[in-house]
């Protein structure tokens, strides 16, 4: 050996490089490796990202030629042997930097992503493309091990780290048994339990990265990335059976629809709309495994340093009548007289300590009632529009590809709940409302998209309503 094996951990703060690199100098130093660590602190918009990079070399070698090798302290482009990215635009960066060598580098990286201040705040859609990153990750590594780590160690009450060293273990890319590097976490002596289930899952997810439900062979493989993650979130969203009944309203598409396109878009947003943020929805996220060490992690509390956590909830009374059984949901729903006396109720918000039982307790509760989601009112509101909305893309496909792909992507104006909810389900409806009379034009598509931007640009609805009414007083002029 001439060469001592460089790694390159990116990471951002709060997502525990600083232990992974930590545990991976633990390992090579224990099994007869010189390490050498050192951290390259960055700035990023989402809380600041990190470059840990550590080298380690066999002491054996050093001893059979009496001499000592010099390890470098930063990363040098086309000279690093594995690069962990504890999320998918991190490992963009990587390759961005070189750090990636078709012929040399094993990347292993989550395919989740924690979005940037710049695409928080764009009304519309503002993300940055994940299809290009994705090829770029995989023609840039000789290897690749991707998957949803992320999902991993909320799944098992770990951190992502732990199934970043799993996935690490399985991928081979180091020349020590899985069995030494479950020794590393468990002479850490912190949360071992938990960090052994995540390793766990991480060593698992290189051998698979398939979720429960397999991807349909009735759909093409290019929408297969959109289709597991679809599938994947529905699963833990409801359960394997509304995964199911996505897969099946896609294949019913696919029988009518020729197309890569118009499947792939209709798979995002039917995956989107169908996993709705609902009370119970946000009572679910709130109360997981993890979360609350997940929050004193960000917010660096010291070890035995009490920290808690406030959720702020402000619900609506139509809220609490979707969370009802579908008829009770809809009498109160018109009752005025109800409503008026629980105003007071729901007048103000309320603080919720989440970190005290009196606070856990009721949210982890309501977060329960997910076995009985489809016999709510929201239930049975959501599934009647997603229901006529994919008959109307079925509908229009013979007639109108491009309509049709238009019409696939208008629930990317549907997102959130209480008043931000109404508001894009509004604006959806008048558009959808209006397809009778686009039908047949040779710019119905492309009328359908500037309604559609129109509707993201202001939350006040200006730039929409100006847009409907130009339509409508072109409309009358021609008719």
């Amino acid at each position: 050996m001439t060469r001592p094996i460089s790694i390159a951990v990116m990471a951002l703060g709060g997502q525990g490089g600083g232990v992974l690199a930590q545990w991976i100098v633990d390992l090579a130093e224990a099994n007869g490796y010189l390490a050498q660590y050192t951290s390259i602190a960055g700035v990023a918009q989402r809380t600041g990202a990190t470059i840990y990079f550590i080298e380690i070399f066999p002491e054996s070698v050093v001893k059979a030629t009496g001499k000592m090798p010099v390890l470098a302290l930063m990363p040098a482009p086309g000279d690093v042997d594995i690069v962990i990215a504890s999320e998918l635009m991190e490992a963009g960066r990587a390759v961005t930097r070189r750090f990636v060598s078709p012929d040399l580098t094993t990347l292993i990286a989550s395919s989740h992503r924690v979005y940037s201040v710049s695409e928080k705040q764009a009304l519309g859609d503002g993300r940055a493309d994940d299809t290009a990153v994705l090829d770029a990750l995989r023609q840039a590594a000789k290897r690749l091990v991707l998957f949803d780590m992320n999902q991993a160690a909320e799944d098992t009450a770990s951190v992502i780290s732990a199934v970043l060293f799993g996935a690490l273990s399985g991928s081979g890319a180091l020349p020590f048994a899985r069995d030494a590097y479950e020794q590393v976490i468990t002479a850490s002596g912190k949360a071992v339990a938990s960090n052994l289930a995540g390793f766990a899952r991480g060593f698992a997810g290189t051998q698979s990265t398939l979720p429960e439900t397999a991807p349909s062979d009735a759909l093409p493989a290019s929408v297969h990335d959109t289709l597991q993650r679809g599938i994947a979130r529905l699963q833990d969203y409801q359960d394997a059976a509304y995964a199911a009944l996505y897969v099946e309203r896609l294949e019913k598409l696919r029988a009518v629809a020729a197309g890569d396109r118009l499947l792939n878009e209709a798979a995002r947003y039917l995956a989107l709309w169908m996993s709705y943020e609902d009370v119970i929805r946000v009572a679910d996220l709130k109360t997981r495994a993890g979360r609350l060490e997940k929050i004193g992690a960000e917010a660096r509390a010291l070890p035995g340093q009490p920290y808690y956590s406030i959720e702020y909830f402000h619900p609506r009374y139509e809220e609490v009548c979707d969370t009802l059984p579908a008829a009770l949901g809809a009498t109160l729903l018109k009752s005025n007289a109800m409503r008026r006396l629980l105003a007071p109720f729901f007048a103000k918000g309320r603080q919720i300590h989440t970190a005290k039982l009196s606070g856990f307790l009721p949210l982890y509760v309501l977060a329960r009632l997910r076995r009985w989601r489809r016999g709510t009112l929201r239930f049975k509101k959501e599934n009647a529009a997603i229901e006529t909305w994919l008959a109307q893309v079925m509908t229009i496909v013979p007639q109108d590809y491009e309509l049709a792909v238009a019409i696939a992507e208008l629930p990317r104006l549907i997102k959130g709940y209480g008043d931000t909810h109404e508001r894009g389900m509004d604006r959806f409806n008048r558009i959808m409302a209006l397809l009778p009379r686009l039908v047949g034009k040779a710019d119905a598509a492309a009328k359908v998209m500037a309604l559609r931007d129109a509707a993201l640009q202001d939350e006040e609805g200006r730039t929409f309503a100006a847009e409907l009414q130009l339509y409508n007083n072109r409309g009358s002029a021609v008719a």
